[in-house]
């Protein structure tokens, strides 16, 4: 049992790039947490609780293997109603159309249209899929008064393969509401950038954009190389972006 359960939280640690940092929002010492992978003991049954809150899974992980759990919950792309429509060549997305790693981005600012966000996303690979995972700039939400939480802040989504480029559907957790974003290879400044849209699925409003234009340039696949980027994340004025990215986003011309 301490076997299947150490190989399982070892499959879903392999989304995160730093173990100690999952150890920080899960509050769990790391040496102890190194004992559970390594199958020397069990956590306590609060401890087991919040593990599995974290991982949106349940206390099967003692006894099956996560693989098994995952396949038994659905999949829903791959569903037979939706089959052929939602197969292989939508999320089948090479290393070389949109590469792992980690991603900064920016867009104009949904709550201030004066202003631009500036975010950090990591992109992995996982049982076939290409996943999206990042959080709201800190003083973003503390300027519109949401929790600061880290797993309040945190979203995710799934990257699918379109026929310009790739899209994401990006989600908060026990969201109803979500972002679509659509990106295509920028080729005239870099190889390494990517222009497109983000919209939300929100009712039409006398102010306020529900789209609006994004850049994404890939900073490597290196924990290390994003970090300054990361530094730099939050809301800014127009003056704070890099010159190619204002010219990509074309703040003065309306989205169309």
């Amino acid at each position: 049992m301490r076997k299947v359960f150490g190989e399982n939280l070892r499959v879903l640690c392999q989304g995160y790039p730093s173990i100690s940092g999952l150890c920080r929002d899960l509050g769990i010492n790391r040496t102890q947490f190194n004992r559970y992978i390594s199958g020397e003991s069990f956590p306590r049954p609060d401890v087991l609780h919040r593990i599995c809150g974290f991982f949106e899974t349940d206390a099967r992980i003692l006894l099956e293997p996560v693989a098994d759990l995952q396949a038994a919950s659905g999949d829903m792309v791959n569903h037979p109603f939706l089959r052929g429509f939602f197969g292989s060549a939508t999320i089948e997305i090479s290393e070389s159309l949109f590469p792992s790693g980690f991603y900064r981005f920016a867009r104009r600012s949904f709550v201030d249209a004066h202003r631009f966000v500036l975010g950090l996303v990591r992109i992995s690979r996982t049982d076939g899929y290409t996943f999206l995972r990042g959080f709201e700039p800190r003083n973003a939400v503390r300027e519109q008064g949401l929790s600061m939480a880290r797993r309040d802040r945190e979203y995710r989504g799934i990257v699918m393969r379109q026929e310009e480029g790739i899209m994401a559907i990006v989600t908060h957790r026990d969201s109803l509401s979500c972002s679509f974003n659509f990106l295509t290879p920028e080729t005239a400044f870099q190889s390494n950038l990517w222009e497109g849209y983000a919209s939300r699925t929100v009712r039409e409003k006398v102010t306020g954009d529900r789209a609006t234009r994004m850049v994404y340039e890939h900073l490597g696949a290196s924990a290390r190389q994003a970090l300054p980027s990361a530094r730099k994340t939050g809301v800014v004025g127009v003056d704070e972006l890099p010159p190619f990215y204002v010219h990509l986003l074309r703040p003065n011309q309306p989205f169309r």
